[in-house]
Protein backbone atom coordinates (compact mmCIF):
# COMPACT_ATOMS: atom_id res chain seq x y z
CA UNK A 1 0.00 0.00 0.00
CA UNK A 2 2.84 2.41 0.80
CA UNK A 3 4.00 2.81 -2.82
CA UNK A 4 0.57 3.58 -4.23
CA UNK A 5 -1.35 5.11 -1.31
CA UNK A 6 -0.07 7.54 1.31
CA UNK A 7 -1.31 5.83 4.45
CA UNK A 8 -1.47 9.00 6.59
CA UNK A 9 -3.56 10.86 4.01
CA UNK A 10 -5.92 7.93 3.49
CA UNK A 11 -6.31 7.45 7.24
CA UNK A 12 -7.45 11.07 7.50
CA UNK A 13 -10.27 10.23 5.09
CA UNK A 14 -11.13 7.14 7.15
CA UNK A 15 -11.29 9.23 10.32
CA UNK A 16 -14.34 11.00 8.86
CA UNK A 17 -16.30 7.72 8.89
CA UNK A 18 -18.74 6.89 11.65
CA UNK A 19 -17.49 4.14 13.93
CA UNK A 20 -18.00 0.73 12.31
CA UNK A 21 -19.29 2.30 9.10
CA UNK A 22 -17.13 3.22 6.12
CA UNK A 23 -19.93 4.65 3.98
CA UNK A 24 -18.62 8.22 4.04
CA UNK A 25 -15.08 7.37 2.92
CA UNK A 26 -16.42 4.77 0.48
CA UNK A 27 -18.57 7.47 -1.12
CA UNK A 28 -15.56 9.74 -1.54
CA UNK A 29 -13.39 6.95 -2.97
CA UNK A 30 -16.03 5.62 -5.34
CA UNK A 31 -16.85 9.17 -6.44
CA UNK A 32 -13.18 9.53 -7.31
CA UNK A 33 -13.37 6.35 -9.42
CA UNK A 34 -16.14 7.91 -11.54
CA UNK A 35 -14.25 11.18 -11.76
CA UNK A 36 -10.97 9.51 -12.75
CA UNK A 37 -12.52 7.35 -15.45
CA UNK A 38 -14.39 10.31 -16.92
CA UNK A 39 -11.22 12.41 -16.85
CA UNK A 40 -9.18 9.67 -18.54
CA UNK A 41 -11.79 9.53 -21.32
CA UNK A 42 -11.56 13.31 -21.75
CA UNK A 43 -7.76 13.09 -21.80
CA UNK A 44 -7.92 10.54 -24.62
CA UNK A 45 -10.17 12.88 -26.61
CA UNK A 46 -7.95 15.92 -26.07
CA UNK A 47 -4.88 13.84 -26.86
CA UNK A 48 -6.44 12.94 -30.22
CA UNK A 49 -7.29 16.65 -30.69
CA UNK A 50 -3.70 17.61 -29.71
CA UNK A 51 -5.12 20.09 -27.17
CA UNK A 52 -2.25 20.56 -24.73
CA UNK A 53 -4.04 23.27 -22.75
CA UNK A 54 -7.00 21.03 -21.93
CA UNK A 55 -4.67 18.14 -21.12
CA UNK A 56 -2.73 20.33 -18.70
CA UNK A 57 -5.98 21.46 -17.08
CA UNK A 58 -7.28 17.90 -16.71
CA UNK A 59 -3.94 16.76 -15.30
CA UNK A 60 -4.13 19.52 -12.72
CA UNK A 61 -7.74 18.64 -11.87
CA UNK A 62 -7.10 14.94 -11.33
CA UNK A 63 -3.82 15.63 -9.52
CA UNK A 64 -5.74 17.46 -6.80
CA UNK A 65 -8.40 14.79 -6.42
CA UNK A 66 -5.88 11.97 -6.25
CA UNK A 67 -3.70 13.89 -3.77
CA UNK A 68 -6.71 14.32 -1.46
CA UNK A 69 -7.01 10.54 -1.22
CA UNK A 70 -3.26 9.96 -0.99
CA UNK A 71 -2.99 8.16 -4.33
CA UNK A 72 0.72 8.82 -4.84
CA UNK A 73 1.40 7.31 -8.27
CA UNK A 74 -1.78 8.71 -9.80
CA UNK A 75 -1.07 12.17 -8.39
CA UNK A 76 2.53 12.14 -9.63
CA UNK A 77 1.54 11.04 -13.14
CA UNK A 78 -1.23 13.65 -13.34
CA UNK A 79 1.28 16.31 -12.33
CA UNK A 80 3.52 15.21 -15.20
CA UNK A 81 0.58 15.45 -17.62
CA UNK A 82 -0.12 18.94 -16.28
CA UNK A 83 3.50 19.95 -16.95
CA UNK A 84 3.68 18.32 -20.39
CA UNK A 85 0.45 20.03 -21.38
CA UNK A 86 1.95 23.36 -20.34
CA UNK A 87 4.90 22.78 -22.68
CA UNK A 88 7.31 21.83 -19.92
CA UNK A 89 9.34 18.77 -18.98
CA UNK A 90 8.08 16.31 -16.36
CA UNK A 91 9.38 18.48 -13.51
CA UNK A 92 7.71 21.62 -14.84
CA UNK A 93 10.97 23.57 -14.78
CA UNK A 94 12.30 23.33 -18.33
CA UNK A 95 10.50 24.32 -21.52
CA UNK A 96 9.66 21.68 -24.13
CA UNK A 97 9.17 23.61 -27.37
CA UNK A 98 8.14 20.60 -29.48
CA UNK A 99 4.41 19.98 -29.17
CA UNK A 100 4.75 16.46 -30.60
CA UNK A 101 7.26 15.54 -27.88
CA UNK A 102 4.83 16.85 -25.25
CA UNK A 103 1.96 14.87 -26.77
CA UNK A 104 4.04 11.68 -26.87
CA UNK A 105 5.07 12.21 -23.24
CA UNK A 106 1.41 12.61 -22.29
CA UNK A 107 0.45 9.51 -24.29
CA UNK A 108 3.05 7.41 -22.44
CA UNK A 109 2.19 8.89 -19.06
CA UNK A 110 -1.55 8.42 -19.61
CA UNK A 111 -1.00 4.75 -20.45
CA UNK A 112 1.01 4.29 -17.24
CA UNK A 113 -1.35 6.25 -15.00
CA UNK A 114 -4.28 4.14 -16.15
CA UNK A 115 -2.37 1.02 -15.05
CA UNK A 116 -1.47 2.65 -11.72
CA UNK A 117 -5.07 3.77 -11.26
CA UNK A 118 -6.39 0.26 -11.99
CA UNK A 119 -4.03 -1.19 -9.39
CA UNK A 120 -5.16 1.22 -6.67
CA UNK A 121 -8.82 0.95 -7.72
CA UNK A 122 -8.69 -2.85 -7.36
CA UNK A 123 -7.02 -2.52 -3.96
CA UNK A 124 -9.59 0.00 -2.69
CA UNK A 125 -12.54 -1.98 -4.04
CA UNK A 126 -11.28 -5.02 -2.12
CA UNK A 127 -10.73 -2.84 0.96
CA UNK A 128 -14.38 -1.81 0.85
CA UNK A 129 -15.53 -5.38 0.19
CA UNK A 130 -16.51 -4.78 -3.42
CA UNK A 131 -15.52 -6.89 -6.41
CA UNK A 132 -12.73 -5.59 -8.62
CA UNK A 133 -13.95 -4.03 -11.83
Amino acid sequence: MSETIDQNTFEQILEMDDEGDNEFSKGIVFGFFDQAESTFDKMEKYLADKDLGELSSLGHYLKGSSATLGLIKVKDACEKIQHYGAGKDETGTNDEPDQEVSLENIRKTLTQVKKDYKEVEDFLRRYYGEPSS
